[in-house]
């Protein structure tokens, strides 16, 4: 025989056919293990939580089985407890491959010197496979966690299938997973336990509803102590700590903390498949406004309710929602921060804003507060007084109905509307069948949201530029131009020196107080009381009333609304956007505006909105496209719009102009009046 040269030794019949047998069982073995798989999806059916900005709990939400399930990241549970598990449970866990045959056997032997079960021997990764797929306590349903355990080990490594176990592993009612149990028994997650409550932990899901604390408290304790003894024979704890441990109270369990209830459940309905959702949402301010909210409306009947929105204004995040208070109180499962009301006089400062951009007065400029009808439209102030001539900032401070009814017509309706739309706002008319809106925008007669007004103070804190207020940090971004800068600030600076409400100083006259820019509103017939102010880096906006919309004779902005408003101020940190007023607001007008002719014809048309130079936002184009609704004031009717080339028409629903740009980029809007006067605006249009 040569060197380096190998015998081949021929293999008989006989194993031939075992290693075919055997070959063809381990493909059957592998071809069953695929088709059916151990149902691992139920440790990852989890109830959604809601964070804060840090991370810190607002509420969670049972899953559909009505179970509280919380996710067990072990990075996020106490080492010490897993460790003790591990020792108590499945000593071998880390060595096994699923199934502990050294267990097992013990056991059987147990089983069959005693006549009865005393060990199960199942090991972690079995008792993963019962509780994902329950079944009788039999022998044949033994065999099958058997396999099943086997399944898992090859398909998941040790730390998920721990993190598994304690998601599912229940811990009596409702309750399944070691965070589930720990806030509902201890009020905080799995991190620092102490003996006492490690050992509650471990003993629990071996008979969740016979030991539950809250019932049986006695099983509990028993099940507790025997674990802490084990403890100490496995030489985990020094039998002192472990005595110790017997002397702690059995805990009971008490409600999940639930904060931003009315949003969290939105947000939920929003992405039901979330685990995880992060706000933009402060705990602490939070859970103080609706202490604060709770507190007032005790003071108030029963029927009434309130809404606060808190938004810093640099990124628009909302820093705290809360509507309603007790959920025995009237409404206290709306969200009243997104009920449609009308808005009162809360509207006036961006009438007169937008006055201001189109040059049709100035601070200064004098109007007439007198009785006046407007075509069919007799309005009268609030306190059926009239004042004679008045300047623009004294009728906004004193919101006089009359000058804010002249400064509308002006400005011209629809384009109020097209700016208040453009902003973010949606204007909802009660009778919609009129070719275009009326003057009682000017009054409220016009449905928006506490969130949408809210918009709009915070855009008028940004310098005239308008974006989506922001609950995730996954809200799409967007911005149009509500007015000028230089409009804004001079708004400000009016509403700033408005008269503070009873019982307060003005903040120029306390050190460190922030300066408010504030507006109230008070709906027709009482039904709701408005307020509005933007200050310390935040716009703030209140409302109070009845969910159900009656008359609350007497509750005005001013009186109910505006002490909350001012509450809610003394509670926010100042943050890095001081109040951008203009100090010059009061400064004599232009030679032509010095006062304001209500009757002076325009010779000519003249594009509202879209202004020339204009950023327009659009989010879809073509026919799919919400549009940019167009206005005009002036000229000779009918007014024919033309843009991108092609003649625009009328809406049926609304009988008024809606341009669906096809692009974005650069285009031109073109309207003509009867006479062939025309007036151009150059509008970017972008996403």
């Amino acid at each position: 025989m040569k060197r380096g040269r190998t015998l081949a030794v021929p293999l008989d019949d006989a194993t031939r056919r075992w290693w075919r047998r055997g070959l063809l069982v381990f493909l059957l073995l592998f071809a069953l293990d695929l088709a059916f798989p151990p149902p691992l999806q139920r440790a990852y059916v989890v109830s959604p939580v809601v964070l804060d900005k840090d991370g810190a709990w607002l509420r969670a939400f049972t899953t559909r089985d009505g179970k509280w399930r919380l996710a067990a990241r072990l990075d996020e549970i106490d080492p010490e407890f897993v460790r003790r598990l591990i020792a108590v449970e499945d000593k071998r866990f880390y060595v096994h491959p699923g199934v502990d045959p050294l267990a097992l056997g013990r056991a059987a032997f147990t089983w069959a010197r005693s006549g009865r079960i005393t060990s199960g021997g199942s090991t972690l990764t079995m008792q993963l496979a019962r509780l994902i797929e329950p079944r009788p306590r039999t022998v044949p349903s033994k065999l099958i966690e058997i396999v099943r355990a086997l399944q898992i080990e090859r398909r998941l490594s040790k730390r998920q299938i721990l993190s598994a176990y304690l998601t599912v592993a229940p811990y009596g009612g409702n309750l399944e997973g070691v965070r589930a149990a720990s806030r509902g028994y201890f009020h905080r997650d799995p991190q620092g336990l102490s003996e006492a409550e490690m050992a509650l932990l471990i003993a629990l899901p071996q008979a969740p509803e016979a030991r539950r604390p809250d019932r049986r408290p006695e099983a509990a304790r028993k099940a507790r102590d025997w674990v802490l003894a084990k403890f100490a024979a496995l030489g985990l704890t020094p039998r002192k700590l472990a005595a110790e441990g017997r002397a702690a109270p059995i805990p009971t369990r008490t409600p999940f903390p639930v904060l931003a209830d009315r949003i969290a459940d939105r947000l939920v309905r929003q992405d039901p498949d979330a685990r995880i959702l992060s706000t933009t949402l402060d705990a602490g301010l939070q859970r103080s406004l609706e202490a604060l909210v709770a507190a007032e409306l005790r003071a108030l009947d029963p029927e009434t309710s309130a809404a606060i929105v808190v938004v810093e204004v640099e990124g628009r995040q909302v820093r705290a929602a809360v509507s309603g208070a007790e959920r025995a109180r009237a409404g206290a499962f709306l969200d009243m921060t997104r009920a449609v009301r009308s808005p009162g006089s809360a509207l006036k400062p961006f009438i007169y804003g937008l006055a201001l951009d189109d040059g049709i007065a100035a601070p200064e400029t004098l109007i007439d507060d007198a009785p006046r009808r407007f075509g069919g439209y007799l309005p009268e102030n609030f306190d059926r007084r009239f004042h004679g001539e008045v300047r623009l900032f004294e009728a906004l401070q004193h919101s006089l109905n009359l000058p804010a009814v002249a400064i509308l017509q002006k400005v011209g309706p629809a384009r109020f509307e097209a700016a208040l739309t453009s902003a973010g706002a949606k204007p909802r008319f009660p009778r919609r069948n009129l070719s275009e809106p009326g003057l009682a925008l000017a009054l409220g007669g016009v449905g928006l949201t506490l969130e949408e007004v809210t918009t709009l103070y915070a855009a008028l804190g940004d310098g005239g530029v308008a974006r989506p207020l922001a609950y995730t940090a996954r809200t799409r971004w967007g911005q149009s131009r509500l007015m000028k800068p230089e409009s804004a600030a001079k708004i400000l600076g009016i509403l700033a020196r408005t008269p503070s409400p009873a019982g307060r100083a003005p903040s120029a006259l306390i050190e460190g107080a922030p300066q408010i820019a504030f507006k109230t509103g008070t709906s027709y017939g009482f039904r709701d009381a408005w307020a509005f102010g933007v200050g310390a880096g935040y716009a703030v906006g209140v409302w109070v009333g009845r969910p159900d919309g009656a008359p609350r004779v007497g509750a005005t902005g001013r009186a109910e609304s505006l002490p909350l408003l001012y509450a809610v101020f003394d509670r926010l940190t100042p943050g890095a956007a001081p109040l951008m007023i203009a100090e010059d607001a009061r400064a004599r007008a232009a030679p032509g505006q010095r006062r304001l002719d209500p009757d002076r014809a325009q010779t000519g048309p003249a594009i509202l909105f879209p202004p020339d130079n204009a950023e327009v936002l659009v989010t879809e184009y073509g026919a799919e496209s919400r549009g940019v609704a167009l206005a005009a004031r002036g000229g000779a009717a009918p007014l024919v719009w033309y843009a991108e080339g092609v003649r625009i028409a009328e809406e049926a629903s609304s009988g008024r102009p809606v341009w669906r740009p096809s692009t974005p980029g650069f285009h031109e809007v073109l309207v003509v009046d009867a006479e062939g006067r025309r007036a151009r605006s150059r509008v970017r249009v972008r996403q």
